[in-house]
Parts: structure tokens; sequence; C-alpha cells
């Protein structure tokens, strides 16, 4: 019989799929196999949820396919989990009806549930400190439980790591961030490219365009420094902790600079973007917002749309991070009669309203 050229294509390809799957499974047998090893004589404690994954995978493999595999767990505790959510599927109980939960009861379990979310280094010692505290006379038996049932004991092999919201948090009020961008404009000679450096307000959101040039230096950010931490109309006045990138034009002169001035410069890890999350949405605003819809024509005009997109973004934009409202929004409502207006920069490019006092 021959062979039409998409049947054979069709059949290497299908060879080819079959031994990158096979390839697959060996590399995963191999990684279970170390982590037995690893594990040595400990038990491995699974909860509720991890258990009923493992057994309706295993029940689609059988048990002699996985006697052929290096499970962590032999085929008969797969299976029994399995025996077990058949039972559970027709366990009526559920539906039986009861009385009402007590008060109190319902009332600690949501205590110790949104204290263990809060405060993911505290364990259930800890907790029954703070219901006694609060007048709910309760064991640690109980709250163990209750902590237990819904999968929130930590290890104590493996306790929980600072969370880096958590850090920021602690440091609302004192914490500022930097970093640069770029903008390309047009010159006598060509394009040339121009790296504005900006201060973030970690808490206020407030923005401070320290400096343009197409090449900083090292003498450069020790004067941008000076002027940052200057003690009467510096704008980290008040700050305790600048975060920036790996950026080698934050040197140690530049940071010795901040350390006179009481600010500690604190170095990110490498490929973390994230952890900037603040300046990283301000350089992607002004992006969005004007550097991509226009096109400069040297430094001056660099600096009149950097700069007046900064007065909007510290007056006029509302800002999602500080529940919509902008940066210099009065406490009290807005006023409801009046004409709305409309303020324009840029040629319109960005705008704002308000509304005009009757």
């Amino acid at each position: 019989m021959m062979w039409k050229p998409w049947q054979f294509i069709l059949m290497t390809l299908a060879g080819y799929l079959n031994q990158q799957q096979q390839n697959a499974i060996a590399y995963l047998q191999v990684e279970v196999q170390v982590l037995r090893e690893h594990l040595g004589d400990r038990k491995l404690v699974m909860n509720m949820s991890q258990k009923c994954r493992l057994a309706r995978a295993a029940i689609k493999v059988g048990r002699e396919g996985l006697s052929q595999l290096a499970t962590i767990f032999s085929p008969a505790t797969l299976l029994r989990w399995h025996q077990w959510l058949i039972a559970r599927k027709y366990d009526g109980s559920a539906k039986r009806k009861t009385g009402p939960v007590p008060t109190k009861t319902k009332m600690v379990l949501d205590l110790v549930l949104r204290f263990a979310a809060e405060n993911p280094g505290w364990g259930y010692s800890r907790i029954q400190g703070e219901l006694k505290a609060l007048g709910y006379d309760v064991s640690w038996q109980t709250v163990r439980r209750i902590m237990r049932e819904h999968g929130l004991l930590n290890d104590p092999d493996n306790p929980p790591k600072p969370q880096w919201k958590d850090f920021l948090k602690t440091h609302w009020e004192t914490l500022a961030a930097c970093d640069f961008f770029t903008v390309e404009s047009w010159g006598l000679t060509g394009l040339r490219r121009y790296l504005i450096f900006f201060v973030i307000d970690i808490a206020s959101r407030r923005v401070e365009i320290a400096g343009i040039h197409a090449d900083p230096c090292e003498t450069q950010m020790v004067q941008y420094a000076r002027c940052l931490t200057d003690p009467e109309s510096g704008f980290l006045k008040g700050k305790r902790i600048l975060i920036h990138d790996r950026d080698p034009l934050y040197s140690e002169k530049y940071v010795q600079t901040l350390r006179d001035g009481g600010v500690r410069a604190l170095k990110l890890p490498k490929r973390s973007p994230n952890l900037n999350a603040v300046a990283e949405s301000f350089v992607a605003g002004i992006r969005r917002e004007v550097l991509n819809k226009m096109i400069f024509f040297g430094e001056r005009h660099v600096r009149l749309a950097v700069q007046n997109y900064a007065d909007h973004y510290n007056t006029e934009r509302p800002h999602q991070g500080m529940g919509n409202r902008r940066l210099t929004e009065p406490p009290e409502p807005p006023p409801k009669e009046g004409i709305v207006r409309c303020r324009e920069r840029l040629g319109g490019l960005l705008k704002s309203y308000y509304r005009e006092a009757a």
C-alpha cells in the first residue's frame, strides 16, 4: 500500500509526541524517587484536598499501572482514598437538619481564621492568647483543631518566610522607591536617549522627577541624592528606606550619600521587577498615556512632557491603588452642583474634570 505524504507526516508527529510523553513520565518518576530519598523515614502529611486530587488521578491509572510507577504512596493507599471519596459521595449526614451553630462558636471560628490569615507566623497558642484577651475561654486543642481542618497549621521544619507585601506594610510610611526610564528624542545629530530618574513615595504615591540627563554619571547621582535628602525641602524627608534595582548608577558613593542623609538604600534581588511594582506602575502609566503618543524634539520638549505628566499624576489623576481618588483630593465629598469643566495638559493629551463652584 502506498503511503500518502500526509499519512507519513501524521505518523512521524505521533511518534514524536509519544516519545516526548515517555521522556516526561521518565523524568517525573526520577523526581518522585529523589523526593522519596529526601523524605526518608519521615511521613508526608497531606491535607484532605491533596488526598482527593491524588485519588481522582490514581483511579484513572489503576492498581496495575500504579504498581509500575515510583509513587510516593502505595497503590493500596491511593485506592483506599478513592474508596473514601465514593463513600463520602453517598454520605447523607451533611443533609441532616441540625440546630443553628451557636453564635459564640461561630465567632470563635471566624476569629481564629482571621487571626491565622492576617498573621501567618502565629501558632495556635498565640491565637489562643488573643482569644483569651477578647474574653473567649477556648483551649489550645480547639484552636489547633480549627487550624488543622482548614489547612492553616505551619510545618515546624519549614516556617513561613516573610512576604514582600508584609515588608511593605510594615515600613509603609517610611518607604520610597526610585527607578529610571528612557525617552528617545530627535536632535541635530539624530535620535538621542534621555534617562529620567524619579522617586515615588510608596504611601502617598507622590512622584518627584529628580533628574533628566542623556548620560548621567556618579557625580550627578550623588547630587541627586543630596537634593532628595535635604533636611529642609528634600523629597525623602521623613523616609528611612529607598528601594532600587541593581543599576550600576546606584554606586557606593551614591548609597553613602543617602545614608549620610538618614536614608537606607535597599537593593532588590535580580530579575524581580514586581518587588518595585509601584514605580513600575508609574513608568507604565507615563508610557501609555504620554510617551507612546508623542514625538520629542530636544531635551526641553522631554522635560516639558515629563514634568506635565508628573504634575497631572500628583494632583489630577485618580489612582486605583488609593481608592480611585486624587492625591490632593480633600476628605469632604465634592460639590454636586455647578458646571463641569475640563482641565487639559499637553494639548489635550492629558485631561481631568472638575466641578466649578456654583
